[in-house]
């Protein structure tokens, strides 16, 4: 059985895993407009959550079963919502969520992304 929970990833964690060579896969589930006020310094799949109507029948085919999920939005509750609902999906992913969202990305990795 598969357990209904991300596993939590520290913003320095994340950093370290962006730097490595291992693959991973960024879902960004926040809103085009906190996207353009703090915008992730990597490549994300965006999959706002007020639009899910639109991206949410591809969803299994934009996500690799092979490659590890990392799930971020402001402060990690909707994103770790999110995950869970992943995880539910019973796809075989291996999600995991960002703890504190890209404001903890903000004061303990980057400060030059800005804070709202």
């Amino acid at each position: 059985m598969t357990s209904n929970r991300p596993r939590p990833i520290t913003a320095p964690a994340l950093m370290d895993w962006m730097r490595s060579d291992q693959p991973l896969q960024l879902v960004d589930v926040r809103e085009s407009q906190e996207l353009a006020l703090a915008s992730f310094p990597a490549d994300v799949v965006h999959l706002p959550l007020s639009g899910s109507s639109d991206w949410l029948d591809s969803l299994r085919e934009r996500l690799s079963a092979e490659v590890p999920v990392v799930v971020l939005c402001h402060a990690g509750i909707r994103s770790l919502h999110f995950g869970q609902w992943l995880l539910e999906q019973e796809w075989g992913l291996d999600v995991w969520n960002l703890d504190g969202g890209i404001d903890a990305w903000s004061l303990q990795v980057d400060p030059t992304t800005p804070r709202y």
